[in-house]
């Protein structure tokens, strides 16, 4: 095999020495002289380039695909995947929701300004729009920096559960994405989920009373709640909802966990639904923060690290 590839370069040599007598051949027949030498050195060329992918495979040597492990070797230790923390709390949050009578949709990762914006009663001039707190595309699509941004298709989508004497029972998660300056309690990119509740008498009562069910569910515990004011444009009135420290913390005080209140009357009539027949609730929060709280973990970006040594805990 050797031999016959030194053969092929050689002969190349000798074809490559024959250009210079070039000069020497008559105008006339310098053209069909060059078109021989080029056709004579491409067949060397292709028989040197078989050769030699002809010897790497010879020098490569076969693998039983299927043998367990090299011949004389131990079995290497394999680990088990797991679910990453997110998804499996993600599983978590749903199934109370979903055990709680809601439907589930799953939030969109790309979207636009009407949904993330105009339907939500975000007035033209408000600070969210502006590119150092959202992310655009070079198309002018968004990626959603809030969950909030299915309220109208989902609205929409259920009306006729409203026409039909039923209400609208639905929990969307999702990733988001926002332009933050990323530290141990901050990311770019995160998941939320978002709930709403329309019906005849939706009130605030049964909103904290839901809220509330599901936060002990979660965290396995009774929990004191308590509200205080907030602002979002879709939503009227507003407020923050805290709960007092679970026990896994091993402390005391309390924490705002998420942002709710009653849907704005726009919001619903955006979406074709008569605000003097019908009223709802909407609420969102992180997800991320949940199950911080939950592990007791310090630092948000352990998340999105891909470190085997923080995922081999869960």
């Amino acid at each position: 095999m050797t031999s016959n590839i030194e053969q092929l370069k050689q002969s190349l040599k000798q074809v490559n020495a024959k250009y210079a007598g070039i000069k020497n051949v008559p105008p006339t027949e310098r053209k069909a002289f060059g078109v021989k030498l080029n056709r004579e050195k491409q067949k060397i060329l292709d028989a040197l380039d078989q050769a030699l992918t002809a010897q790497t495979s010879a020098e490569v040597e076969p693998i039983d695909l299927t043998a367990p492990a090299a011949p004389n070797q131990p079995l290497p230790q394999l680990r088990r995947g797991t679910k990453h923390p997110l998804t499996t709390e993600i599983d978590r949050v749903v199934d109370i929701y979903s055990r709680m009578g809601f439907q589930i949709v799953e939030s969109r990762q790309l979207d636009d300004e009407f949904h993330m914006f105009d339907s939500l009663n975000f007035p033209p001039g408000h600070p969210a729009r502006d590119g150092y707190d959202t992310f655009r595309t070079s198309e002018g699509f968004i990626p959603p920096a809030h969950t909030s941004t299915m309220q109208h298709r989902v609205l929409k989508g259920h009306r006729s559960d409203l026409e039909n004497g039923g209400q609208i029972a639905v929990v969307m998660p999702g990733r988001v994405f926002r332009n933050e300056d990323v530290d141990a309690t901050h990311e770019h990119t995160f998941y939320q989920c978002e709930g709403v509740f329309v019906s005849a008498g939706a009130n605030l009562g049964q909103m904290l009373g839901l809220l509330r069910q599901f936060f002990e569910t979660y965290y396995g515990q009774k929990l004191n709640i308590r509200t205080q004011p907030g602002y979002f444009p879709f939503t009227e009135p507003s407020l923050e909802f805290l709960i007092e420290k679970p026990a896994t913390l091993g402390a005391t005080g309390w924490l705002e966990m998420l942002g709710c209140g009653m849907i704005h009357p726009n919001v619903l009539k955006m979406a074709g639904i008569n605000p003097d027949k019908y009223r709802g609730f909407a609420w969102g929060g992180g997800i991320d923060r949940l199950v911080m709280l939950k592990y007791g973990l310090s630092d948000v970006r352990y998340f999105e690290s891909a470190k085997l040594d923080f995922l081999k805990e869960f």
